[in-house]
């Protein structure tokens, strides 16, 4: 189970974000009236995207025994009237055949983010009480 916690205070808007043992600052850039102190909220979730299928990617070829000498995610969000559009481009180096590199591809329609993101989520909003 994931947890994490978003913080702002009197900094525009400046964002702390804990989660386990790690903080990171989110924030929006000058053109939205932020500093830009950290990345935005959407590139956050692009960068959530591009790490687990960084990481599953990575895992599944030391599973099988690949060859795989680095691999880049890029991606891109954008919207179009209500839907949202996410371009993932693989960048696989090592020696992996064209099959090999295929599955790399259908593997990374299947990571646990990417499915979250294609299923959607149910968020449930509560009121914590006032201190």
């Amino acid at each position: 189970m994931a947890h994490a916690t978003a913080t702002i205070g009197q900094t525009r808007y400046a964002t702390t974000i804990a989660t386990g043992a790690h903080a990171l600052t989110a924030d929006e850039g000058p053109g939205l009236g932020g500093q830009d102190a950290g990345p935005a909220p959407y590139d956050l979730l692009l960068a959530s995207l591009g790490a687990c299928t960084a990481i599953t990617l990575k895992m599944y070829a030391e599973r099988k025994g690949w060859d795989l000498t680095s691999l880049r995610v890029e991606l891109q969000l954008r919207k179009e009237g209500e839907r949202t559009h996410i371009h993932r481009t693989l960048q696989i180096d090592g020696g992996l055949d064209a099959e090999q590199r295929a599955r790399m591809a259908d593997i990374a329609e299947r990571t646990p983010v990417t499915l979250t993101l294609k299923t959607g989520a149910d968020i449930l909003t509560e009121l914590a009480p006032t201190s």
